[in-house]
């Protein structure tokens, strides 16, 4: 199941996404209908959840399969995507973004020496943090901050959305905490990073997080993630690989990070970019005002922003 956030009738909703009909159903007529004639425990919805972070929170494994029924039941309820307009799936972020460097080794081996840090293929996963405020969703703009970049990227990356409470969790047992999947684009000001050496200011101008276009639930993609990841600038493509190339991959991260730090409902944590970026050409390919980016991953969806 695809869930999404969307701007419908001048507010924010969340919503269940059928892709192949292209419609969106509202979420909230379900919870407000007799939840007693269903599988789910009505004493298990404590309220009716209207946020993204509050649907993650309060989820319960019996939803999909009601959700799915009660809307296959209803189907005049559904609106059509281009009666609507889809946000970032998780608009306000509780906390920020938690990203991993150099996490494919083609790309590592491209930007030898470009970033700080080590420059060899890493042994343990590089962590950075991008603020809340980048956050946007696909097709609002990237804004090239003209006045203190000249060096902005562009990187396709696998988002992973948090779905459980935990700390110090065990490999095997990673894919009980994710709720789903998303697109995401870590747009990077490189003269910033570098300059700065540590990556988080020129990892965090607004509008640098595009995510979407939504969230694909786990059920839809078990573990080992083998997906095609690609990123088009102008509709050339830069950027190819597949997340089974991943030197860290989804278990092995959710298992170190958690390790003495506590993941929380709603935590998103960027996978890595594969080689292609601007900053890996010669001369470098950097983004510039009227540029589209399109990243795409299978099975997950795109995601399409300007830069201006």
């Amino acid at each position: 199941m695809i869930f999404a956030t969307i701007e419908y009738e001048g507010g924010q909703q969340i919503c269940c996404v059928d892709q192949v009909g292209k419609r969106a159903f509202l979420i909230e007529p379900f919870f407000r209908q007799d939840l007693s004639e269903l599988a789910i425990d009505s004493n298990q919805v404590k309220k009716i959840p209207l946020t993204m972070n509050e649907f993650i929170e309060g989820y319960c494994d019996g939803w999909i399969d009601d959700l799915a029924l009660f809307f296959g039941s209803h189907p005049e309820m559904g609106i059509s995507l281009d009666e609507v307009r889809l946000l970032a799936p998780i608009p306000e972020l509780k906390r920020n973004i938690t990203c991993l460097g150099k996490n494919y080794a083609a790309h590592a081996e491209e930007i030898h020496g470009m970033t700080g840090g080590p420059s060899e293929i890493p042994t343990h996963p590089i962590y950075f943090t991008k603020a809340i405020h980048t956050v946007i969703g696909t097709k609002e703009e990237i804004l090239s901050h003209e006045n203190i970049t000249k060096k902005l990227d562009y990187e396709a990356e696998l988002a992973v959305v948090i779905g459980r409470k935990g700390i110090d969790i065990p490999k095997e047992k990673a894919e009980e905490y994710i709720f789903g999947y998303a697109v995401a684009n870590d747009v990077s000001a490189r003269d910033l990073q570098t300059g700065h050496v540590q990556w988080f200011k020129g990892k965090s101008l607004t509008t640098h997080c595009p995510i979407g276009p939504w969230i694909v639930h786990k059920s839809v993609l078990p573990l080992p993630l083998t997906l095609d990841i690609k990123c088009y600038v102008n509709e050339e493509l830069r950027q190819s690989a597949n997340t089974g190339e991943l030197i860290f991959d989804v278990p092995s991260i959710i298992s170190d990070l958690s390790r003495g730090y506590e993941l929380r409902p709603g935590d998103i944590i960027l996978t890595g970019t594969p080689a292609g970026v601007g900053m890996g050409f010669d001369p470098p390919r950097f983004l510039k005002s009227g540029d589209e980016v399109c990243c795409m991953i299978e099975g997950v969806g795109s995601i399409v922003n300007k830069v201006k």
